[in-house]
């Protein structure tokens, strides 16, 4: 009964949401793989709205994406229901060396799991994207999925899926042509370039 009016008031939460978007133009696009779990990177992220086309997305695509966010977001009771309810799992972050390590105990312990990524990690340009997303997709053996947003076009979408091959300089590349056609952030001076530290 508790999780039938948890989702009654997700729902009616994420309702105007969903409207508004529709009403403002903007639309899904591209097919999401066939597999029960992947990590989909959201890039580019140059923008605070960018959280709020994922709700919208996530309806399109009949697929609930789950978040990794600090445990400290979760000591407020309100706050951290909401956060829980809309996808969020609590991580210490305090344990940034074991970060993929928490990730993929996550994802095994789920028989389908989304987990979105933003590489960025910042919605201001930097130098490099963060790699931890590469590497809870290889050790957990699921395939990463490219998302994107495109503010000129008001299109939120997914490209073809990847499987990590070890060789992350290779894997990176592939990406990056991927995205020299797809996504254009709200600010797109603050995106940072598909690129990793060797």
């Amino acid at each position: 009964m508790r999780r039938r009016i948890a989702a009654l008031i997700v729902r009616l939460l994420t309702a105007p949401f969903t409207l508004l978007w529709r009403l403002s133009g903007w639309r899904g696009e591209g097919q999401m793989p066939d597999v029960d779990k992947f990590v989909m990177i959201a890039v580019p992220h140059t923008s605070n709205w960018d959280f709020f086309h994922m709700i919208p997305l996530a309806i399109h695509f009949k697929r609930r994406p789950m978040t990794l966010i600090k445990s400290a977001v979760f000591r407020w009771p309100l706050i951290g229901w909401l956060v829980r309810r809309i996808g969020g799992i609590a991580v210490d972050r305090s344990r940034s060396s074991d970060f993929v390590n928490q990730a993929v105990e996550v994802i095994a312990a789920h028989e389908r799991f989304v987990l979105v990524v933003a590489p960025e990690s910042t919605r201001s340009r930097g130098e490099y994207w963060r790699s931890g997303f590469y590497y809870i997709a290889l050790k957990a053996g699921i395939p990463i999925v490219p998302g994107y947003l495109d503010y000129r076009r008001k299109v939120g979408g997914v490209g073809p899926a990847l499987y990590p091959s070890g060789d992350i300089e290779a894997d990176i590349a592939i990406l990056r042509r991927f995205y020299a056609g797809y996504g254009h952030g709200k600010y797109p001076d603050q995106a940072t370039p598909v690129r990793v530290k060797r």
